[in-house]
């Protein structure tokens, strides 16, 4: 009997565990142009870290110099794409086919 009751409570513990849920929630779509902000927003974040860090001695001059212009660079490359996307956004005149 317990035997029984154990396999019971272990297929119902399973069925809850691996079951989809009823309703799935989504994410909202993300645009390319989000995207490359949020990226810019870390890259800011992790030169202001490295600069902390850098002034509290904890990293030594060249890996800073290294780390930083490698930082500099992706976010160089970032506001680029922005600035493209927003820009060929922008200046589409009406009825005009891309």
């Amino acid at each position: 009997m317990i035997l029984m009751a154990c396999a019971v409570m272990t297929a119902g513990l399973l069925f809850y565990v691996f079951s989809p849920p009823a309703r799935m929630e989504q994410a909202p779509e993300k645009t390319r142009a989000a995207f490359l902000r949020e990226r810019k927003d870390t890259i800011y974040e992790n030169l202001r870290d490295l600069n902390f860090e850098y002034k509290a001695g904890k990293v030594p001059e060249a890996d800073y110099l290294s780390l930083r212009t490698t930082l500099e660079g992706e976010a160089a490359a970032v506001l680029a794409e922005i600035d493209l996307l927003e820009n060929s956004t922008a200046f589409v005149p009406k009825g005009a086919r891309i």
